[in-house]
């Protein structure tokens, strides 16, 4: 058995396993690793299409659909590799993409994760929205990246392309220790989508783990092929798992006062976009404050529980400033920690 895993999710995602998968087959050297679908219950043809043009990949079939943390947890969890790559089904790696990672990783155990540089495959000239050349977060729990800044995208001109530690990585293309995945409880599942690698890679940080940007490994995503920008559901999603990162790994002893200003900065969000006529996202905010206090007993309990493993000061990779502040007010497009 080979030591390394790729892990693609797909539910419902026949075309983008046509379009994808031959470039990961094409890129990934068969000595390396093994490939292997995990299919979240899809109803269109995808196991189909899986085991009639793609024979060498293995299959792992759930029988429900338990979204990309629960779909996850269970392929890594029915796996036996030593390391695994998360990669969305809308990824097309580049040549050389994988040796990177496995180089880097292997050069210090204390290294939890690492991921490339994420392309956008619609404007290759730019990074892409979803994970840059690697991430970090502020004090209210705004993630930014190297390469981006809400949405200021920088071109990739070469200057992310050392290597870098930083707070987190992309779930669209991860590379990570099974056992530290496992160690560390893996996704949360309450998050369903969005967020939750962040929410991983921060627990492994607090736990005194690296996680590791690649400069020298780059793929191309897609993005938005699962839930568009577009659509009110991500943007709960995503309001709501940022809220409940906070409570549970914000290692401060203010962290209640700056989990009291994000909620403040929602409803600044919230009141945006009703401005702008988007009356289902400001509701999706109002509907995820709801979800979010809702959970705050649980989300409480999760925090005392992690608790013994959070280091005592804040890590590097928090920043101590506000993004909202630099780039709304400041009008910063980038920050350079």
């Amino acid at each position: 058995m080979k030591r390394l895993a790729v892990i693609i999710l797909n539910w419902n995602g026949a075309a983008l396993l046509r379009r994808y998968l031959h470039e990961v087959l094409r890129t990934t050297p068969s000595d390396l690793a093994d490939i292997i679908v995990a299919d979240n219950a899809s109803t269109d043809e995808s196991l189909a299409i899986l085991e009639r043009e793609f024979p060498q990949v293995g299959i792992i079939c759930l029988d429900q659909n338990f979204g990309f943390a629960g779909g996850y947890n269970r392929a890594i969890a029915a796996v036996d590799h030593e390391l695994v790559v998360l990669l969305n089904s809308d990824v097309a790696p580049t040549d050389g993409w994988l040796e990177p990672l496995v180089n880097l990783i292997d050069s210090d155990q204390n290294i939890a994760a690492v991921g490339p540089k994420l392309i956008d495959q619609k404007r290759p000239t730019h990074f892409e929205y979803a994970g840059a050349a690697g991430g970090f977060i502020d004090h209210f729990g705004y993630p930014f990246c190297r390469g981006r800044l809400f949405d200021a995208i920088e071109p990739d001109l070469g200057q992310y392309n050392d290597n870098a530690r930083v707070l987190w990585v992309s779930g669209a293309a991860m590379l990570v220790r099974r056992h530290e995945y496992l160690r560390h409880g893996g996704l949360d599942e309450e998050f369903f989508a969005h967020m939750e690698e962040i929410d991983l890679c921060w627990r492994m940080v607090n736990a005194g783990r690296s996680v590791v940007a690649c400069g020298s490994s780059e793929v191309q995503h897609y993005g938005g092929a699962t839930l568009s920008s577009s659509n009110p559901r991500k943007t709960l999603l995503n309001f709501r798992n940022s809220l409940a990162m906070l409570v549970k790994n914000h290692n401060s002893r203010l962290w209640p006062l700056f989990v009291i200003v994000r909620l403040l900065l929602d409803g600044a969000a919230g009141a945006m976009f009703l401005v702008r006529g988007q009356w289902r996202h400001c509701l999706a905010i109002v509907r995820a404050h709801w979800s979010f206090f809702g959970r705050l007993p649980a989300l409480l309990a999760q925090r005392r529980r992690l608790s013994p493993n959070r280091r005592p000061t804040l890590p590097n990779e928090i920043w101590r400033g506000s993004a909202v502040w630099e780039y709304f007010v400041r009008k910063q497009r980038k920050i350079v920690l």
